[in-house]
Order: C-alpha cells, then sequence, then structure tokens
C-alpha cells in the first residue's frame, strides 16, 4: 500500500465525522420503513432505529472506495516499466471490498427477513469464497510453525494445505457470528469491536515497527476507516441508546476482521482477540445446538422498579430433555456455571410436570449471576473491562509466551 498512514486516518476521521452527523437524519425513514425496534430493558417504550450498521457500512465502504485511486496514483499517472502496477496486491483489495460488502447485504438482508440460523451460517461462508480464491492464488500459504519441543520429531513447519482453507473459512463464519450473540445490551456490540479493532491497529504497528510491513499496512488501510465510522456509530449507540447497529453491523465487523487477518496474514492471532467471544460461544453451545431449548431472546431481565438488570431464565418440560441435554444441565450444575432448578407444577387435570429453569448462557446473564443486578451501563462497562483484559492476556499470548514456544514471533 503507497497511501500514507497518515491520510488514511486523515480520511478515516473524515468518515467518522460524516457517519456522526447523518445518522441521526436516517431516523424517521428508518422508523417509516419499520426498520425500528423497543428497548426491552427501559422503561420508556420509544421506537428504536434498527438495522443502522448499513449506515456505518455505507460510509466505510464509500471511504475505502475513494481511497483506491489515491492509493495507486503514482502507477496509474506513470505507466512505466520500472513501476509495474501490483496487480497482486490489487486483486486482493477489491477482494476484501467485495466480501466486506456482500456481508453487509446479507446482514441487512437478515434485519429485515429474520433470517434462520442456518442460513446465518451459510452465508458468510459463501461471502468468504471470493476472499480465500484470491488468497489461493495470490499467497497460498497453508504452513504452520511448529513449537520447538516438537520440532525434533514435526521439523519447523507443518503444510495443512486444504485443511488451512477450511479453517480461514470457519474463521469467518464465526467472527460473523461471535459478535452477534454476545450482544443485547447497549453499546456491547459495537464497544466490543472498537476494543477488537483497536487491539488489532496496536498488533500491526508493533508489526510494522517491527520490518513485518507490508501485510499489516493493508490490514491498517481497512482498519482505521472502519474504527473512525464505528466510534461514530457508538456515540449514538451508548447508553442510553439512540440506533440498534441490528445483525447488519455484527456481519459487516466480523467480516472487515476476517479479511483483515486473513490477508494480513495473522488468521491465528486474530481468535485471541476474540478471547471473551469464545468462551462464550462455547458457554452458549448447549443452547445454540438445541441440547438445551433457547428462547429468540436471551437478554437479562429487566426490572422497572429499580431501573437495574438480572439475569434472564429459561424454563423447559424436564421429559423433553434428551439424553445430552440431561448430562449438560448435570455439568453445569455441579460445576455451577449455570443455575439449574427443578420445580413441580401442577395442571388442572391434577396432573403434575416436572420443570427446569436454567439462566440463559451467556456470559452477560453468568456474570449477574456472580454479581447480582446492576444497571445496563455498568453492565456493559464491565463486558468492556473483561474485553480490555483479555486483549492484554492476549498480547502476552501473542510474544512473551510465543517467543518461549516458538523461537520467534509468529502470526
Amino acid at each position: 500500500m503507497l497511501l500514507s498512514l497518515p491520510l488514511v486516518g486523515l480520511v478515516s476521521l473524515f468518515g467518522g465525522l460524516l457517519t456522526y452527523h447523518i445518522i441521526p437524519k436516517f431516523r424517521d425513514m428508518f422508523i417509516k420503513a419499520n426498520l425500528y425496534g423497543v428497548d426491552l430493558n427501559k422503561s420508556s417504550g420509544d421506537k428504536v432505529p434498527e438495522a443502522t450498521g448499513v449506515i456505518t457500512g455505507c460510509v466505510f465502504l464509500m471511504v475505502c472506495f475513494l481511497m483506491i485511486p489515491f492509493t495507486y496514483s503514482d502507477f496509474l499517472l506513470e505507466q512505466t516499466e520500472t513501476s509495474a502496477f501490483p496487480h497482486s496486491e490489487f486483486v486482493q483489495l477489491v477482494a476484501a471490498l467485495l466480501s466486506i460488502t456482500c456481508m453487509l447485504l446479507l446482514g441487512f438482508a437478515d434485519d429485515v427477513l429474520d433470517l434462520r440460523w442456518r442460513h446465518k451460517l451459510l452465508l458468510p461462508s459463501m461471502a468468504s469464497l471470493p476472499l480465500l480464491m484470491v488468497y489461493m492464488v495470490t499467497t497460498n500459504r497453508t504452513e504452520v510453525v511448529v513449537p520447538i519441543f516438537l520440532q525434533s520429531l514435526l521439523g519447523l513447519t507443518i503444510n495443512l494445505g486444504l485443511l488451512y482453507y477450511v479453517y480461514m473459512g470457519l474463521l469467518a463464519v464465526f467472527c460473523t457470528n461471535a459478535i452477534n450473540i454476545l450482544a443485547g445490551i447497549n453499546g456491547l456490540e459495537v464497544g466490543q469491536s472498537v476494543i477488537i479493532a483497536l487491539s488489532i491497529v496496536i498488533f500491526n504497528l508493533m508489526s510494522v515497527s517491527g520490518g513485518l510491513g507490508h501485510h499489516h499496512i493493508f490490514s491498517l488501510y481497512f482498519l482505521l476507516p472502519y474504527l473512525g465510522t464505528t466510534i461514530a456509530l457508538l456515540a449514538h449507540n451508548w447508553y442510553p441508546s439512540r440506533v440498534f447497529p441490528g445483525d447488519t453491523f455484527c456481519y459487516f465487523s466480523g467480516m472487515t476482521f476476517a479479511v483483515v487477518a486473513i490477508l494480513g496474514h495473522f488468521s491465528k492471532t486474530l481468535l485471541l482477540f476474540f478471547i471473551p467471544q469464545v468462551i462464550n460461544f462455547l458457554y452458549s453451545c448447549p443452547q445454540l445446538f438445541h441440547f438445551i431449548p433457547c428462547p429468540r431472546h436471551r437478554l437479562p431481565k429487566y426490572d422497572k422498579s429499580e431501573d437495574m438488570v438480572s439475569f434472564s431464565i429459561t424454563c423447559f418440560e424436564k421429559e423433553k430433555l434428551g439424553k445430552v441435554g440431561r448430562l449438560i444441565l448435570a455439568v453445569l450444575r455441579v460445576t455451577k456455571l449455570a443455575s439449574v432448578k427443578e420445580v413441580e407444577i401442577k395442571l388442572d387435570d391434577e396432573r403434575s410436570v416436572a420443570m427446569v429453569e436454567c439462566n440463559n448462557l451467556t456470559i452477560i446473564n453468568l456474570i449477574l449471576r456472580v454479581t447480582g443486578p446492576m444497571r445496563e451501563q455498568t453492565l456493559t462497562l464491565m463486558l468492556l473491562g473483561v474485553q480490555v483484559i483479555c486483549s492484554l492476556l492476549a498480547f502476552t499470548i501473542r510474544y512473551p509466551l510465543a517467543f518461549l514456544l516458538y523461537g520467534e514471533i509468529i502470526a
């Protein structure tokens, strides 16, 4: 990338200011189009525009499109034999923008059409195919470094071949859904995305200063405009939220992170910055895969009189649980990772039914079960604090621990 980082930063600032000022202007338009919801953790009942992440995504794409001719202006103007046009890099740039655009479109379709979960898994896979094809044609790097204590048996590297492409495809699916799963309170989706993006930016800058510049500058080319537009959205989404980002923003954010990690050659490192999302996904698996009944919304329970939120529960008949569900409930009860209670409910015909009450399996509800009720804004700050701590842990794993295991800094 030939465009200087200060200039990218300046353009990103412009994109952020533009996003901040135009979001309120679209409020009435979204409500008139029935793209709105009611904040279940508020007593006001006001209509709040949904899917405003499409505004953020569109401004982001506009900024990236505008930077393209300036980025390659030297090649376009000179056209000499000594400055061959970097076709490989340009194709990667276009493929990255294509994947992000596809995911933005599919996310907006989800907000409008309310797609099923199986579609939410399939669509990111399809959107990532152009990216993986370009990676295969231009880079095709599928080796992973072996830890020092195994190098005598396996050698310095292992070529995973097709399995590495499967991993990168799954990474795109995970990133686009992980943020969406850890959501439901004001500022959380956008806030965690800002922290993840800042963490990756710091990692890129450290890599650039260490002489690993080219691929990490490519990553910054996308992340700086992303940060500018997302911080602007956060200003409107912070408590009390005046807009909801919607699945559009979550999908757009996840694909942006996947794109910069895959083409920036740090797809394994990216997962370190998703530690809270990985934990939340694993904790949510029993409900996501329907071993335990999963309600449509797993938001915390709101107490209007106290203006506080507490952990929400799901209630279901014990007899309807399969063997795997019963085993999972037993493990959750023994490890105290969930509040599990069995109650008897008498029916009109004097029969009784064994019911099970269990808190919804998200780390939001887990934290509320441990700490007790709290105000929504306090809960958001606590969860974002966890995200920051996990980012610090990620840097610790990425540098000192990786040096001990591999003897060098790896991607």
